[in-house]
């Protein structure tokens, strides 16, 4: 019962929220590296309780498929591939661009 726009965005939002605090904890040598399995899986946590009851909060093709090719239901399966695609490109971009590359 949910349209293809806000399956859209919801997944492209819960993938830019993980990608970013991967980024944020695990890549960026100035950040937490440390907290990064903490930060990581509470990122993971809130998007499951934002996204699971919208679009299964899927946030990884790999995740989406496999359920798929069990079920056989592909209507719709896009989704799963462009939004975390375009989640995790558009979160790379702006923490590369916004805080690793700032001046020190």
């Amino acid at each position: 019962g949910v349209s293809i726009h806000i399956g859209l965005v919801m997944e492209t939002v819960v993938t830019f929220a993980l990608v970013f605090v991967v980024f944020a904890t695990a890549v960026d040598s100035r950040g937490m590296g440390n907290l990064a399995p903490l930060a990581i899986g509470l990122i993971v946590l809130v998007d499951h309780l934002l996204a699971v009851s919208i679009t299964g909060a899927s946030m990884n093709p790999a995740r989406s498929f496999g359920p798929a090719l069990v079920a056989g239901e592909w209507a719709d399966h896009w989704i799963y591939w462009i939004a975390p695609l375009m989640g995790g490109a558009l979160a790379g971009l702006l923490y590369q661009f916004s805080f690793i590359n700032r001046p020190r």
